[in-house]
């Protein structure tokens, strides 16, 4: 009933195999993009599970729900000086180039403006509202 063989399934010719060993590899990196983008962490929104908070947090992104809201704790200084240590290093390894100087610069600020205190809770134009 529908459950063949091995022997019912057609062999795979060459053009079909580099089909589906792209098809596994694309994705592979599909998968691998939301944890590449570190920004994501401010993007996903509530919680996965039924919490006891009655929807507090359904409206906060993961790092304003982090620690209870306590600013400067361990981890969230932690989450906020390796950004910055990245950026460093990658200026140093491309030799303070000016044009990647300024899309590491702007992609550094758009990481750790977000996190500052003064923008807990604050939804710049209206972006990450609902």
């Amino acid at each position: 009933m529908g459950g063949g063989s091995a022997d019912s399934v057609p062999p795979i010719g060459k053009g079909q195999r580099e089909r589906r060993y792209f098809l596994e590899t694309s994705g592979v990196v599909a998968g691998a993009a939301p944890i590449a983008g570190r920004g994501s962490e401010l993007a996903v929104k509530g919680t996965p599970f039924e919490t006891p908070d009655q929807g507090k947090a359904r409206l906060l992104t993961h790092w304003e729900q982090m620690d209870y809201g306590l600013q400067f704790t361990s981890s969230r200084k932690f989450l906020s000086i390796s950004p910055i240590v990245l950026y460093l290093l990658a200026s140093f390894y491309t030799k303070y180039d000016a044009a990647h100087f300024l899309i590491n610069t702007a992609s550094l600020l758009s990481v750790l403006l977000p996190k500052l205190p003064q923008f807990h809770g604050v939804r710049v134009f209206g972006i990450n509202k609902y």
